[in-house]
């Protein structure tokens, strides 16, 4: 019997299932007005769940047959570089037509353009299946976010022209922020914008590297539009279509991800158009591009731990030693439950994010929308955005930090489950292993997303969720890990009402502790939730709980205790 990448995961089905949507989608769907409208649009939100179904059934059955069949051979042949182009693998283009067969592209995009106007909730788990498939076809499938910024900063004529060619499949696209030397400090982009004043055109000149699928058709660019400026209050976004005056110079050679080619380009005179207003790339559109692209890299890690875990237990049930399945050894079934506990973590954290995320985004159309109509603003609708926007800014880096760190122990555990022939290309243990190395890397590094997630968790800004967490009934069977987490959540407090007024250096120097401890708390909260709901949440939170709560009980006496290593002993360690 064929697979299918959605019906055979339960916790995915089960988090799609329980996603708390409703009042979401009739946001998006303005009270399903847009089924008058649009043939697909859903008539009520029963009928918005049941499309999501089939989107996800039709999706994973792909990802079971399709793509997970061929996923060696997209890595082995790899994106290839020729005479100035870039030529996907066989297995690759497959996919790319079955996608487009499908009619499931433009998942986010609005009807009017040819989109499925899907909440970023369902796209996240689309995401998540194409990653536990191949996992370096998410890159091309995933950024769909490209489409989604046009979308949302383009002006009526760009978004008519160009947004339909996505929904059909006809192009895809790049975010072209990096530059040789602007990779974290995107405020030192130096790609140079020249407005002719006679015409009302842009051109674009410099080089990017490390282009994520740069021989795409249609690339945002981040570039200095304002002579002069040498921060990101000079920078402005560009959409480009490529055309000859668009070079690429090259495609790395890569660790993983092999069928998803990296590029360096140069633009020559490049024709493009202003997307948005001037000034606003960095801190608006490029933000906005980055926040969707980390929680999709965060659903990518997830699908190849996914994919990791699968073959490791089935491996594990099927290798004897000494006369029984290593499953069955002590050690390494301790291994395959964290790993089990750490991806349904994951993916419980990515979910509450995802919803967070399009809470966000449709309190924001909402209030747009009151504005143009010349509506006073509803009080309701800003606070409602005022708390999606904090929790998103928080829980965005959070999720991206977690997943991706979780699926580089995940994926080692895989390995080491497979024994030796985990190391040998013949099993695809070895390439999880390579592709989930650059998810805690790109996209802003782990170390960033700390940066990113910090001040407003020592702000107490997770307690608006905790506490309601806090407040439900876990009952009788749950008491004893509910009492746990509720002492760990008490000093997670503690812990950062202490850093709260210190100096930079120390909340910099304990932020990853601050932040590991707060998606244990997070994580353990939600996954105790689930648990009052789901027979089998229950073990499972304890297996999570015993293994995650004493090592944050272990950073908060580190951050309690306060001593960091001077400059002086840094640089004697480090010398």
């Amino acid at each position: 019997m064929a697979e299918n990448f959605y019906l055979d995961n339960p916790d995915l089905r089960f988090r799609m299932e329980g996603a708390a949507l409703s009042a979401i989608v009739d946001l998006k769907e303005k009270g399903y007005s847009t089924a008058a409208k649009y043939a697909n649009a859903p008539r009520n939100y029963a009928d918005a769940q049941d499309n999501w179904r089939l989107i996800l059934g039709i999706l994973g059955d792909i990802c079971a047959n399709v793509i997970a069949p061929r996923a060696a051979e997209a890595d082995e042949e790899g994106a290839v570089f020729h005479n100035g182009e870039v030529d996907y693998a066989a297995a690759t283009q497959a996919a790319i037509e079955a996608f487009k067969k499908s009619e499931i592209l433009g998942a986010m995009l609005p009807w009017e353009y040819g989109g499925l106007n899907l909440p970023e909730t369902v796209y996240q788990a689309m995401v998540e299946m194409v990653s536990r498939a191949e996992g370096g076809l998410m890159t091309i499938f995933g950024l769909q976010e490209i489409a989604s910024t046009i979308s949302e900063f383009g002006d009526d004529e760009m978004k008519a022209r160009v947004l339909p060619r996505f929904a059909r499949g006809e192009v895809f696209g790049a975010m072209v922020l990096t530059e040789p030397d602007a990779g974290s400090d995107l405020g030192a982009v130096q790609t140079k914008a020249s407005l002719d004043e006679a015409t009302g055109k842009w051109k674009l000149n410099g080089v990017k590297r490390f282009i994520t699928n740069g021989n795409a058709h249609i690339h945002l660019v981040l570039a200095r539009s304002e002579e002069g400026s040498k921060d990101a209050r000079g920078l402005s976004m560009f959409l480009v279509e490529r055309d000859k005056s668009v070079k690429i110079r090259r495609i790395e050679n890569k660790l993983g991800i092999h069928s998803s080619p990296t590029c360096e380009l140069q633009y020559t005179d490049t024709p493009a158009l202003l997307v948005g207003k001037r000034r606003f790339g960095l801190m608006r559109c490029a933000m906005a591009l980055m926040n969707g692209a980390r929680l999709a890299v965060a659903a990518q890690a997830l699908g190849i731990s996914e994919a990791a875990y699968r073959e490791a237990l089935r491996y594990a049930g099927e290798r004897l030693q000494f006369g029984k399945p290593v499953s069955t050894l002590p050690a390494v079934s301790r291994m395959l439950i964290s790993m089990k506990g750490e991806i349904e973590a994951a993916r419980a954290l990515i979910f509450e994010t995802s919803c967070q995320v399009d809470a966000l985004k449709a309190y924001e159309a909402k209030q747009e929308e009151l504005a143009a109509a010349g509506a006073p603003l509803d009080p309701a609708v800003v606070a409602r955005k005022k708390r999606a926007s904090n929790l998103a800014d928080m829980l965005t880096p959070m999720s991206k930090y977690y997943a991706t760190e979780m699926g580089n122990r995940v994926c080692y555990k895989g390995m080491q489950i497979h024994g030796g022939v985990g190391y040998m290309r013949e099993f695809n243990a070895e390439r999880h292993y390579r592709d989930v190395r650059i998810t805690n890397i790109y996209e802003g590094t782990s170390q960033l997303q700390v940066v990113a997630a910090l001040g407003k968790m020592v702000g107490r800004g997770l307690d608006v969720l905790i506490d309601e967490w806090e407040a439900l009934d876990y009952g009788s069977a749950l008491a004893p890990v509910r009492a746990e987490l509720s002492e760990l959540t008490a000093l997670f407090r503690k812990c950062c009402d202490e850093l709260k007024d210190k100096d930079r250096e120390l909340i910099d120097y304990f932020g990853t502790d601050l932040v590991e401890m707060g998606c244990v708390v997070v994580n353990s909260w939600l996954l105790l939730r689930d648990a009052i709901t789901l027979e089998r949440k229950r073990e499972l939170v304890r297996a999570y709980t015993a293994e995650h709560l004493p090592r944050a009980r272990g950073l908060a006496s580190a951050i309690l205790a306060g001593e960091m290593l001077s400059g002086p002993s840094r640089e004697a360690i480090l010398a």
